[in-house]
């Protein structure tokens, strides 16, 4: 049976100095300017029911004239939507040879489970989609401590697998994405669907912020002697003398990554980069943490 996702007792105390925030009228990130849509006092509008919202808060006078569930809305200040979107493939089974049992895809897990914190503490609601694998994972978008429950055990149950799937696909499984909302894509970004999609959603008026997460071994290359590679999504392999090719990877890994960030930045896309030996909460704290000179 799965377990939900541990987060350290250290990260999860820096946790509290975060909060998730939409982009502001300045371009950076702040809280929303305007008033948006959520559960407070002020009444707005109705909205048909959807899973995860709080039974509450239907009206039932209006399901008796109309036999449909509608919600209330009020106007409420930095309500926000997050998407969580995770890279399963096979690229992301990747660990590094210092801790060969925690991949990519655990980190993932991990980042993802600190954003549900976050979150759940300011009332925001969340869904999951997690492409790669046998089959998408998607949680529609939920609110309360039980919805993180159910996120943690559908996303401790996930494995690695398979390869992006294809665009149309792709753009059909995220047509539930609203405009406004801030989605958070947690990949290794080695698949160049990856960053397609993203720029489809950023160009489309969602918000996306992206975390490329790595190993050491990606960032060092350590290796010495005879090595044999294997790509995890393709299963073709290589030897080489580490030595020898080391300077040329390492140079090339460092354009990908250059050319990734241009790519996002056109995009409007932010991006920090996570390697699994720093602590988890280090590229939210790049993400959503006070700018510099803020005070804060």
């Amino acid at each position: 049976m799965a377990t939900p996702i541990p987060i350290p007792a250290e990260v999860r105390a820096r946790l509290a100095g975060l909060a998730l925030s939409g982009r502001g009228g300045g371009g950076g990130f702040g809280q929303h300017p305007s008033r948006s849509r959520g559960a407070g006092l002020e009444f707005a509008e109705y909205r048909a029911y959807t899973q995860g919202d709080d039974p509450r808060r239907i009206d039932w006078k209006l399901y008796g004239r109309s036999d449909r569930h509608f919600v209330r809305e009020a106007e409420r200040d930095s309500t926000l939507e997050v998407w969580l979107l995770l890279d399963a493939t096979a690229s992301m089974r990747q660990a590094d040879s210092a801790r060969p049992d925690y991949s990519k895809l655990d980190a993932a897990k991990l980042l993802a489970a600190c954003v549900m914190e976050l979150a759940l503490r300011q009332g925001d609601r969340f869904g999951v989609l997690a492409l790669g694998g046998a089959a998408p994972l998607r949680i529609p978008l939920g609110t309360g401590s039980r919805h993180r429950d159910r996120c943690h055990f559908a996303l401790a149950g996930l494995e690695p697998a398979g390869n992006w799937p294809a665009a149309d696909r792709v753009v059909h499984l995220a047509e539930g994405i609203r405009r406004e909302a801030l989605v958070i894509l947690l990949s290794d970004c080695f698949d160049d669907g990856v960053a397609t999609l993203a720029g489809q959603l950023a160009g489309a008026g969602r918000e996306v912020v992206a975390v490329q997460i790595l190993v050491p071994d990606e960032r060092d290359f350590p290796f010495r002697g005879g090595h044999r590679f294997v790509d995890p999504e393709t299963g073709a392999e290589r030897r080489v003398d580490a030595a020898a090719v080391r300077a040329g990877f390492l140079a090339r890994f460092a354009a990908a990554r250059e050319d990734l960030a241009r790519r996002f930045a056109a995009a409007g896309i932010r991006l920090a980069t996570f390697v699994t030996d720093e602590a988890a909460d280090a590229p939210l704290r790049a993400l959503f943490g006070a700018p510099r000179g803020s005070g804060r």
